[in-house]
């Protein structure tokens, strides 16, 4: 197993930043860590990089007890903070062979710095100071840290926090990449970051988790109805529709179109069509609406 948390709290005087918090994140897995802002999510991923001890609960990285084992855990996890914090007036090149040395890499250590330097999109930049690049460039280099020493597990804290849409973009699909040889858990309360980059998302409220699934599953958790917009080619009484097994409300949107709520545990899509051919009508069009995991999130923390 890559990361296993089992029953963790972690209390801050009276305060519990963590309540009895449980998952599991498997070999290769992209998991977000989402949650609004105090939820717990740095909490978290600090207890799993070592830099916090729980106070009651247990982590593992790879089999390594996070307590018992820290130096071994710390060679399996790369880390990049929120704050992403960097020598600013030591050059690129020149700071990843400082990394080099505090995780004593060897022999290997210039062809290791050239690879992450070119999978990380650095090539241009290596030979500058690092205060004198843009943040998206130095949340490049704070990547490239992290991967210096191989490790196996990727722990990004708010990895595209500020940057600008094409820093955005450039970032994601860095890590997307990362991902397909890595276990890679990053938090974010953007929504759009986990349906582009995560396969599963971990929900976390107020210290607790109140949802951990793959994200293409989460769309149906917290509702209990389907939405159907369909459009036929002849005019319908809504009196007929409301006859469909399963249909609970039917609402004319504009000329030969509705929107259908109807039970999720009947889907009605193809009585809709049958109900067209009876009647000699063709279905122009018919859509299912999937709520968003935007959605999604707001409705498991609003409370």
């Amino acid at each position: 197993m890559s990361v296993i948390a089992k029953n963790i709290t972690k209390k801050f005087g009276k305060q519990k930043a963590l309540d009895d918090v449980s998952f599991i994140i498997q070999p290769g897995e992209v998991v977000g860590l989402l949650g609004p802002n105090g939820a717990g999510k740095s909490t978290m991923m600090k207890i799993i990089t070592c830099f916090l001890p729980a106070s009651s609960g247990e982590v593992s990285v790879n089999n390594y007890d996070v307590i018992e084992e820290s130096i071994q855990v710390r060679k399996k996890v790369g880390y990049l903070p929120e704050n992403n914090p960097l020598y600013l007036d030591m050059y690129v090149k020149e700071y990843l062979g400082f990394i080099a040395g505090i995780y004593k890499i060897g022999k290997v250590r210039k062809e290791r710095i050239s690879n992450i330097i070119g999978l990380t999109g650095l090539e241009l930049e290596q030979n500058k100071r690092i205060g004198a690049l843009s943040k998206g460039y130095r949340q490049r280099v704070g990547l490239a840290q992290a991967l210096l020493h191989n490790p196996d597990v990727l722990i990004l804290d708010e990895p595209t926090s500020g940057l600008d849409p094409n820093q955005l973009l450039e970032i994601r699909n860095l890590i997307k990449k990362i991902g397909q040889e890595k276990t890679v858990l990053l938090s974010t309360h953007i929504m759009q970051e986990v349906e582009a980059i995560c396969d599963r998302a971990i929900i976390i409220h107020n210290g607790k988790i109140v949802a951990d699934d793959y994200t293409a599953n989460l769309s149906g958790m917290v509702t209990n109805q389907d939405i159907i917009t369909v459009e036929f080619n002849k005019k319908v009484k809504a009196e007929e529709l409301e006859e469909i097994h399963g249909v609970k409300q039917v609402q004319s949107i504009k000329r030969n179109t509705w929107k259908i709520t109807s039970d999720p545990e009947k889907d009605i899509r193809q009585d809709l069509f049958e109900f067209a051919v009876k009647r000699g009508m063709t279905v122009l069009s018919l859509n299912k609406q999937v709520q968003s995991l935007e959605e999604v999130f707001q409705s498991l923390t609003k409370k």
